[in-house]
């Protein structure tokens, strides 16, 4: 007796890690920007800096929920929930120091949260995207057979 067959795993949700992990990864990049920015004398860049540093909480937290649904419905690792988190409170974290305006502190853990943010990037564009569902044959009839035969498959010749 054999068991039935799996169903491919959903792409849908490492395409979302790809989406939440780029975003991050962007946001990332334009805090050191403008972080830079305020340090060379443009004071007004310190809010765009804090209005920043809240939009990567939240897209942190959206890829911790996007993590899980990696791991649940995509049937994937369990990294992207586990790193997801990290960047979460590490942010959390960052906005704290920010705050409290401990500068040498926060410009360290900037530089290693954006560190963060890019090897997960990479790490989420690494892994390949599961095998989709194959495209009906437009072409098949009732018993499946087509015009043409499928690559790799077997092919008859009418004698």
């Amino acid at each position: 007796m054999s068991s039935p067959p799996v169903a491919p795993a959903p792409r849908w949700p490492l395409i979302l890690l790809r989406a939440t992990a780029t975003a991050l990864a962007v946001l990332a990049v334009v805090q050191t920007a403008l972080a830079g920015s305020f340090l060379n004398g443009h004071y007004e860049s310190l809010g765009l800096h804090a209005a920043g540093g809240t939009a990567l909480a939240v897209v942190a937290f959206a890829q911790t929920v996007v993590g899980l649904l990696v791991r649940w419905i995509g049937r994937g690792p369990l990294w992207p929930f586990g790193v997801s988190v990290l960047l979460t409170v590490a942010t959390a974290a960052q906005i704290a120091l920010g705050y409290h305006r401990a500068v040498g502190l926060h410009v360290l853990f900037g530089v290693l949260l954006v560190s963060g943010t890019l090897f997960t990037l990479v790490g989420a564009w690494r892994r390949r995207l599961p095998v989709g569902r194959p495209a009906p044959d437009a072409a098949a009839g009732p018993d499946g057979g087509g015009l043409l035969p499928r690559p790799g498959g077997p092919m008859e010749v009418a004698q």
